[in-house]
């Protein structure tokens, strides 16, 4: 971050385990699909693990840790880390999918991170979804820096991303938002682009060229020098307005020269309060190549500008059994604190545990107890159990590096994992504890699926186990009503990587069908219906009638029983056989296949013999009874209804508001909230939302997010009824 000319580039061939949590960086990448993370990560693994003690470059393979389902999908899905060494430090690099579906993947590296890198294409801009995790990150006082790729583009203009980036990520302080190096460009090529071929450092004023495929410094030229003077006072005067000490300011304007040693001082303490959010470039290094632009740069603000692990506060601990426990942030010799921020299966090693250690140290072969996260509500089993773990590691492509410990502030893959879960909290046998999970989205888009064959409805359940175990953002539901299984995910991209895992790591073969609503059915007004069942077929008969009364209810009632029969004409023993019969015959639906609600069924007459009257005899009688009854009268459907509300930015509110009203929905209110957004309150019925998570995505360009509750059945409009009336009798 100094402007080094040398560094020292560790062994990418090994494993090391820090030994001080002041050596270590936790840094996530962000960054919209496209923008260019795992490029960028595998050239800052190229520079930092360039040089073997031979002097050469090492033979490594990719360095993200890719399945065949990245390379199908041609972008990332899951949560990859790259351990660094770079300068004595070791650097987790964990890099996020941009895709807005695996949004559960993003919030786990924004948990296991200390710091985050904002990575924006200069051919592609800003996003709104960006914009939303950077104001995350802001409301939780993350640092957070800019790295701005694709240099190379035609279309690339390095001046004019950092205004935007200025304006998108810095509206409560522009100068907040400022370059930290200005891109130089070489000769024109045949196509008239000047391509980027070195930085200008704008505190130290040199110059860094990567021309040749390695980092040179040297002075610049003097008509370099006025390209960046503007730049330059720009730069000092938002670090020193945002330095600690007071009198800068005052000495600056009075004309005195700042120490450049002074500078850096202040620019790394506001970077790592972050309260500065310097902007930098970089661009893969060419085959061949040791370094890529802007690496060795980005290298030196981790180490330099991003906070340590001792600088983040001491999460939120607890017993299993609620009561609070103090532990020291990042104590190497404290507790045993650790979270699951990933779980992934490994065909050979079984399932993997990527763990990021708080407090404490974990070591290979110990016996941890894990404490599940209650999420009881998506499927998943909470538990808490003591477990043997196997070996830790650090990825490096698709090999696993041993490691020997992991201390407080570390991140480490753990094997042999086989109850933990994402989410689960690691700690001593002997002293079990709990940390507060970190707040993981809904999953609002339906799935319902059943087994392609018998062979894999016999594996299903335990893929679909093993499946949620590994993602908390996906929820399981076996439908009672409707008899389905549904795995309610975050978007279409998410429920196909769903379906590919299922079929390629747990070997189930699964066929989507459409998502049914749990429809209901109700009486609109008072009917009466007989129930006859008298049969004589040899030996003894069957012989039951009874006469009853239905009428409806308020909503939320459910169905009462009314026994009104006078003078014992059904025996008393049958009277509870005539309400079986008739609330079997509700559960079965009376219209469409639907259950009744909501009404009141009144036994008032009916008559027995007696010899032929049995149980059996008065439960076909009342349920006959009902139907006659259905079949007078007129009967309602039944739409779940969700009370939905909606954050959307003010630009997109009328859109989103004509929307609903499309899906038959009606708005209730609305309320201005922070950030130029607004909160719409509708009631929608469900079968209008089904996609309605992809729907909003599309229409707010991934800006708005919405949730929804059950509010009540309330009849359907009359067209659906009769609609679905003629499906459930098998009409076209």
């Amino acid at each position: 971050m100094g402007d080094k000319a040398n560094a020292h580039p560790g062994a990418a061939g090994r494993a090391t385990a820090a030994d001080h949590p002041a050596s270590v960086r936790n840094v996530v990448l962000v960054g919209h699909s496209g923008s260019g993370k795992t490029t960028l990560v595998e050239a800052l693994a190229l520079t930092a693990g360039a040089v073997n003690r031979a002097g050469r470059v090492e033979d490594g393979g990719t360095v993200s840790d890719y399945d065949e389902i990245e390379h199908r999908q041609q972008r990332s899905v899951q949560l990859s880390l790259v351990p660094l060494d770079w300068d004595g430090y070791k650097i987790n690099v964990l890099d996020t999918p941009g895709y807005a579906d695996f949004v559960g993947e993003l919030r786990a590296g924004l948990r296991a991170a200390d710091a985050a890198l904002f990575v924006v294409s200069a051919s592609d801009g800003v996003d709104g979804s960006t914009r939303v995790v950077w104001e995350e990150c802001a409301a939780v006082g993350m640092p957070r820096a800019i790295v701005v790729t694709h240099l190379e583009s035609a279309r690339a203009d390095f001046e004019e991303m950092t205004r935007i980036c200025a304006q998108a990520f810095g509206a409560d302080d522009p100068d907040a938002v400022l370059p930290l190096y200005l891109p130089l460009h070489g000769p024109p090529g045949p196509d008239g682009h000047a391509p980027v071929t070195g930085l200008i450092g704008l505190l130290s004023q040199r110059l860094f060229d990567y021309s040749s495929g390695e980092r040179k410094e040297s002075e610049p030229g003097p008509e370099e020098l006025p390209l960046i003077e503007t730049a330059r006072n720009r730069l000092i005067e938002g670090i020193i307005s945002e330095s600690e000490d007071e009198t800068l300011m005052d000495r600056y304007l009075g004309g005195e020269e700042i120490d450049f040693g002074s500078l850096v001082q202040d620019l790394e303490r506001a970077v790592a309060r972050g309260v500065f959010h310097p902007v930098l470039a970089a661009a893969p290094a060419a085959p061949g190549a040791r370094q890529g632009l802007g690496t060795v740069e980005l290298l030196e603000l981790v180490t330099g500008g991003f906070p340590t692990p001792l600088e983040r506060e001491a999460p939120v601990v607890t017993t299993p059994d609620g009561q609070p426990r103090q532990v020291t942030a990042c104590d190497p010799d404290g507790p045993l604190v650790a979270e699951v921020v990933k779980t992934a299966s490994d065909p050979y090693v079984g399932r993997v545990s990527m763990v990021r250690v708080f407090s404490g140290t974990l070591r290979p072969d110990e016996t941890v107890h894990v404490s599940g996260h209650g999420l009881a509500d998506r499927g998943h089993e909470d538990h808490d159990v003591d477990e043997r773990i196997g070996a830790l590691s650090a990825p490096f492509g698709k090999q696993q590096r041993s490691l020997t410990h992991a201390i407080a502030g570390d991140l480490a893959c753990v094997a042999k994992l086989s109850r933990a879960e994402t989410g689960d909290t690691l700690s001593a046998k002997d002293d079990p504890l709990l940390m507060q999970p970190w707040e993981m989205p809904d999953p609002l888009l339906p799935l319902a699926i059943q087994a392609h064959s018998k062979a894999d409805e016999d594996k299903l359940s335990q893929g679909l186990s093993r499946l949620v175990a590994e993602d908390p953002t996906m929820r399981l539901e076996q439908n009672q009503s409707t008899h389905q299984v549904v795995l309610w995910c975050l978007g279409e991209a998410h429920a196909d990587v769903a379906l590919e895992r299922l079929r390629s790591r747990y070997g189930v073969q699964v066929d989507v069908v459409p998502h049914k609503v749990s429809l209901r059915e109700t009486f609109a007004a008072r009917s009466a219906g007989r129930g006859r069942h008298v049969k004589q077929s040899g030996g003894h008969g069957q012989y039951a009638i009874c006469e009853i009364e239905v009428e409806p209810l308020p909503g939320g009632s459910g169905i009462e029983f009314v026994d009104k029969v006078i003078g014992g004409a059904v025996p008393r023993q049958f009277i509870p056989s005539v309400e079986k019969g008739v609330r079997a015959q509700a559960a079965r639906g009376v219209a469409a296949g639907y259950p009744l609600i909501d009404v009141r069924i009144t036994l008032r007459d009916g008559k027995a013999h007696s010899v032929d009257s049995s149980d059996a005899a008065f439960q076909t009688a009342g349920a006959l009874a009902l139907r006659e009854a259905a079949a007078d009268a007129k009967i309602h459907l039944l739409e779940p209804v969700a009370e939905v509300t909606v954050l959307v930015g003010d630009e997109y509110v009328g859109a989103v508001m004509s929307d609903l009203s499309g899906r038959r929905g009606r708005v209730v209110g609305t309320e201005q909230s922070a950030g130029g957004r607004t909160l719409v309150r509708a009631e929608v019925p469900e079968i209008e939302i089904g996609r309605y998570a992809v729907d909003l995505r599309s229409l707010s360009h991934g800006t708005a997010r919405f949730d929804r509750v059950y509010a009540r059945h309330e009849p359907m409009p009359p067209q659906l009824t009769d609609r679905i009336r003629e499906q459930a009798q098998g009409n076209p």
